[in-house]
């Protein structure tokens, strides 16, 4: 028995381009003389189609493109998510299709209404976990969330199956892939059979699906694993001896350079765009975002604006041209001092001196993403935002001004794990951000020797925090008796309340953390709640 695990990116709402893939992929399955291929959950329709489900002609699509695949692909046993509707009710569910035909439907029961979830909105649960047979074998369905409840099979299925398959869309964050595997294992050893798991991959919107497909043995050891972050079709012979892979641990920063590069590529080319600006400052956080820019969409698609001012520092203006040079994009200078100047006079009329003021901190950001906006109108780049999750989770940026862009890429990004990814991205291309940039001071240099540091405590101190507070729900006590003192918890988590406005105007951003601002985190923006 063989059996083709394929690894697709589905693009949501295009099903037919994705009925094209999966007719494409079961006949490379088929060439490969495997007996049943697999793909993810809601392979046709992509994942999450969120309110397109609530388009009655959506899911009668489904249905129309899945007798196409169901027609085209015989020879072979074909299982693919899709969305179904049965009496007028929605099922994310997958098909299994043999012969030409569409033999059986498994309606996912587990729907999970959580973080980025809310299956619950759309879908009805099924009822039914059925046996199958195939020759001597045995096996059972299942989708994502189904094998995530842990008395689930046990109390379902009490004879032994040859294999059980579950078809994933599971989003990506930093430590999930470790913590999936180990479910899987754990499901495996319980069941005493091979499980057969094929996620999704690719980006849509905020989320990134990494793909590392696995296939665990009857005694929960890893025995094949798709490619991470990567289209892939992983073919596996039941009847072969298998050896155990070794589960090597990856570093969050190679991981999080993935997903990023991942998300924003596809961000780009699903939202037909073609090229991308950023503004460069010299700084650490802009050099991370056209690096990544580079690896993502290709040098020749990136383009940079340097906006110095009369506060910008020699050193950084040097080092924002040096990335520029060592990356291979190109870019143009655009100084703001006069404009600042004709702000600055004009305002007189209705305001005071302005000059090294929190106002003209802002006009100076302002005048920047005024800038960017305006090249993005000439010439269609999308403009790429780069403010990380530490200074956005404390408001530490200005509306209409550094918060301008089309798509975060940091925005689920601590500024300590930006650090790591510059680090990281020098690993691979020794040299690419200059060693100035990563020992540098970081500041905003809105005024004269500006720090970070000024109005943010130090981010070894602040990220921490900030992640048991957002992500974690500690409360103030809570992360006081972890030994940070009481004044900075409450300073962090005051600014963290407060600018809540700040973030529900800010540009989407890619998903990198267990709990993320947006879908993750829906925190009301009035709020008299006390910590």
């Amino acid at each position: 028995m063989k059996i083709a695990i394929a690894q697709i990116n589905s693009v949501v709402g295009d099903i037919k381009g994705n009925c094209e893939k999966i007719i494409r992929y079961g006949f490379k399955a088929k060439k490969k003389n495997a007996d049943i291929v697999i793909f993810p959950e809601l392979a046709l329709s992509g994942y999450p189609p969120e309110d397109l489900l609530l388009k009655r002609h959506f899911s009668d699509c489904n249905k129309e493109f899945l007798l196409k695949i169901a027609k085209a692909c015989k020879g072979i046993m074909l299982i693919a998510g899709f969305v179904e509707k049965n009496g007028g009710v929605l099922y994310n569910s997958c098909a299994v299709i043999h012969d030409g035909k569409i033999v059986d439907v498994y309606r996912k029961i587990k729907l999970p209404n959580y973080g980025v979830f809310d299956e619950k909105r759309y879908f009805s649960s099924g009822d039914v976990l059925p046996i199958y047979i195939l020759g001597v074998f045995s096996f059972g369905l299942s989708i994502c969330e189904d094998i995530w409840q842990g008395d689930f099979f046990n109390s379902v299925w009490r004879k032994k199956l040859d294999f059980i398959f579950n078809i994933s869309a599971s989003p990506f964050h930093l430590g999930k892939i470790a913590q999936r595997e180990n479910i899987i294992s754990v499901l495996a050893k319980k069941t005493k059979s091979f499980v057969l798991y094929c996620n999704m991959v690719g980006g849509q919107d905020e989320i990134v699906f990494d793909g590392t497909s696995s296939i665990f043995s009857p005694q929960g050891k890893l025995l094949a694993r798709a490619k991470r972050f990567q289209e892939d079709l992983l073919v596996f012979d039941l009847a072969a001896e298998h050896e155990p892979i070794k589960k090597e641990p990856v570093e969050p920063a190679r991981e999080a350079f993935e997903a990023l590069r991942l998300g924003l590529s596809d961000y780009v080319s699903k939202n037909n765009f073609k090229k991308v600006v950023v503004g460069l400052s010299g700084g650490i956080d802009s050099a991370v975002v056209i690096s990544l820019a580079a690896f993502a969409l290709g040098r020749e698609n990136v383009h940079a604006l340097i906006m110095p001012s009369v506060y910008t520092s020699k050193s950084t203006f040097e080092d924002a041209k040096k990335i520029c040079d060592n990356l291979g994009v190109s870019f143009d200078i655009v100084g703001i001092d006069s404009v600042l100047s004709s702000y600055s006079k004009d305002l007189k009329v209705c305001l005071k001196e302005i000059k090294r003021t929190k106002t003209e901190e802002n006009l100076q950001a302002r005048i920047r993403g005024n800038i960017l906006m305006a090249f993005s109108n000439t010439y269609g780049h999308l403009v790429l935002n780069t403010g990380n999750k530490s200074e956005v989770s404390c408001g530490y940026c200005t509306l209409y001004g550094d918060m301008v862009g089309g798509f975060g890429i940091l925005k689920d990004v601590p500024k300590t794990l930006v650090y790591d990814i510059a680090s990281y991205i020098n690993d691979i291309v020794p040299g690419t951000i200059p060693f100035s940039v990563i020992r540098r001071p970081p500041s905003a240099e809105l005024r004269p020797n500006q720090k970070d540091s000024d109005s943010l405590p130090e981010y070894d101190l602040l990220d921490p925090v900030l992640k048991l507070y957002i992500e974690d729900d500690y409360s103030l006590a809570e992360i006081i008796k972890k030994g940070y003192k009481k004044n900075l918890v409450k300073k962090v988590i005051s600014m963290v309340d407060a600018n809540e406005y700040k973030r529900r105007q800010g540009p989407l951003g890619i998903k990198i953390t267990s709990r993320a601002f947006g879908k993750d985190r829906r925190m009301p923006i009035t709020n008299k709640f006390m910590q």
